[in-house]
């Protein structure tokens, strides 16, 4: 059977300064990863610093890792910033430079991809600029086409598509590719038909709309990000904008975050009808279907402290908090049977059915103290709860009441409960240290609702998030 971190025992103290679990560092790395938007700052401060150290140092023990989760993070996680990071440190380390070309190829999923990864290098180790960096990039630019040059030519970037020409000098497959290259280094493109050209050019008004939305150009996370714009300008055809974003097929093709539906929930609360709220309600239902289920009764308990409040981005809306419930509701709809808390420095059971509403019940969260994670623990044992298994959705910063790692609680409830579950932590915030090891222990990280398979492939032997990414394969 698959046990993570089984025989990590190191203890440590977490940024609140109390006891905590030392993570290894492919662990450490993969939390980080998965659960932050790169230069953004959190309740305990911007991580990125601490996140480029361990990169470097898992970088010179296991590069093929590095590579691996770079990939894995913008594929599975879509996770954008932290890929094109590991990419250029990877170009940047000498034992990842062999790597590099490779893991290029499988974080570009648009062209600024590229754009992105060379910018970051030159700003944080500047040139010389690795061959293995410009050779990379430069097979990928050989796939472009007209379109996705000039969409992503970044006129008011420092670094343009066209200076990415001039430095990695890729050889054209034809003479039609070389004449095109010509033309993006003359800044002769075709202007492309996009929802942003268009928006510049006439204005955001209700026939510009009509006109975006009838074309079928405006990209479905175009649409959730616009959503309000959409509405304040009252096109004609909103409701095709609406269908499109309930279509469980667009919802599939999307691969959007769930926290994406949220972020346009918040942003429409105060202007939108239930119309438009029953859409991205669907939407949200969708976007989580076909998962695996859990039987059972599950334990699912969710960190509101004041830790949890910070925005996850500084141009989003969203809390760490609602992302936690968001992610906790989702969960509860894949138990047989769910018992639901949300807890600080008090905890209080939730009255979650398996059909409860994602999207308002998720910012419904009227907490924010401190943060003891024993209480789901000790009012399990209080309530004379018999669980398969306990989720816990944190940070992981426990700052009160007991000092001593929460994993003392979760060996008591089983010790009094005589039920031996499995003890799965969503971290949410990558601060680097957990408060669980040890058998049926199992560490998971980030914002996505895949998370919960790697509950299911633990339980069932199957491996853990980390061994996941190390047998990670693309095309």
């Amino acid at each position: 059977m698959s046990k993570f971190n089984q025989k990590q025992t190191v203890k440590t103290t977490n940024r609140e300064g109390n006891p905590a679990y030392a993570m290894h560092a492919k662990s450490k790395l993969v939390t980080q990863v998965l659960t932050s938007f790169f230069n953004e700052a959190k309740f305990y401060g911007d991580n990125s610093d601490e996140m480029q150290q361990t990169i470097a140092a898992v970088i010179k023990t296991d590069p093929v890792f590095v590579s691996k989760l770079a990939v894995f993070a913008r594929r599975e996680f879509n996770m954008r910033s932290v890929s094109h990071v590991l990419t250029a440190y990877l170009a940047h380390e000498p034992e990842g430079k062999p790597f590099v070309r490779d893991t290029v190829r499988g974080v570009t999923v648009r062209g600024d991809d590229v754009t992105e990864i060379m910018a970051f290098y030159l700003n944080t180790f500047g040139k010389p600029i690795p061959n293995s960096l410009k050779r990379g990039i430069g097979e990928v630019m050989r796939g472009f086409d007209e379109y996705t040059l000039a969409k992503y030519k970044g006129s008011g970037n420092a670094l343009k598509m066209r200076d990415l020409l001039c430095l990695c000098r890729p050889k054209p497959k034809d003479e039609a590719q070389a004449a095109l290259w010509k033309r993006c280094l003359e800044n002769e493109l075709a202007t492309p038909v996009t929802w942003e050209t268009e928006l510049s050019a006439h204005g955001n008004n209700a026939e510009t709309w009509e006109k975006l939305i009838d074309s079928g150009k405006v990209g479905y996370m175009a649409l959730l990000r616009n959503l309000r714009n959409i509405l304040q300008a009252e096109p004609a055809n909103l409701e095709k904008a609406l269908a499109t974003i309930e279509d469980p097929e667009a919802v599939r093709r999307s691969r959007q975050l769930p926290f994406r539906f949220l972020s346009a929930y918040k942003s429409v609360s105060e202007i939108a009808g239930s119309r438009v709220f029953d859409a991205l309600e669907k939407a949200a239902v969708v976007s989580v279907e076909n998962m695996p289920r859990l039987d059972g009764t599950t334990v699912i308990a969710v960190d509101v402290s004041g830790s949890m409040y910070s925005r996850i981005s500084a141009r989003s809306e969203v809390q760490c908090s609602e992302v936690a419930l968001l992610l906790g509701l989702i969960g509860s709809r894949i138990c047989d049977n769910c018992i639901f808390y949300v807890f600080d420095t008090d905890i209080q059971k939730v009255a979650v059915s398996s059909n409860t509403c994602l999207l308002l019940s998720a910012t419904q969260n009227p907490h924010g103290g401190g943060t003891d994670m024993s209480l789901p623990f000790r009012r399990m044992m209080d309530d004379h709860v018999k669980a398969d298994r306990v989720i816990i959705l944190s940070d992981n910063e426990c700052n009160y009441s007991y000092r001593m790692p929460v994993q003392t609680f979760a060996d008591e409830y089983r010790r009094k409960s005589g039920r031996d579950i499995w003890v799965h932590a969503i971290d949410l915030q990558g601060y680097g240290t957990q408060q669980f090891h040890g058998a049926k222990t199992n560490i998971v990280a980030g914002w996505s609702e895949k998370v919960f398979d790697f509950i299911k492939f633990a339980e069932v032997g199957e491996g853990s998030l980390e061994k996941t990414i190390a047998a990670y394969e693309w095309n």
